[in-house]
């Protein structure tokens, strides 16, 4: 049971990353340093939204509108760090 606490830990982390090279990505984007016309940023930035906008629809269903401000890649960092103090304080409980 360990072992899946620990695999469960690594894929929160692996997610993480993830949504910190996405909000990178979009500022980048946003601040024209790099743009969609070039193939490789395309390739990531498209594979980066299939993989994260389902989990960002579902947490934009909660938040309320703010215009142009999107909170739910801060929400989801909130909840992997919070799903990851969860986990690594009960892991005694599993040994």
């Amino acid at each position: 049971m360990l072992s899946l606490m620990q695999i469960i830990l690594l894929i929160l982390n692996i997610v993480w990353f993830l949504v910190i090279i996405h909000i990178i990505l979009s500022w980048l984007i946003n601040f024209q340093v790099i743009n969609l016309r070039q193939p490789i940023v395309a390739s990531i930035w498209d594979g980066l939204n299939r993989l994260l906008e389902p989990i960002y629809m579902r947490i934009r269903r909660f938040l309320p509108d703010l215009g142009g401000i999107d909170l739910a890649p801060l929400v989801l960092l909130i909840g992997i760090y919070a799903l990851q103090v969860v986990i690594q304080n009960n892991m005694h409980l599993f040994i």
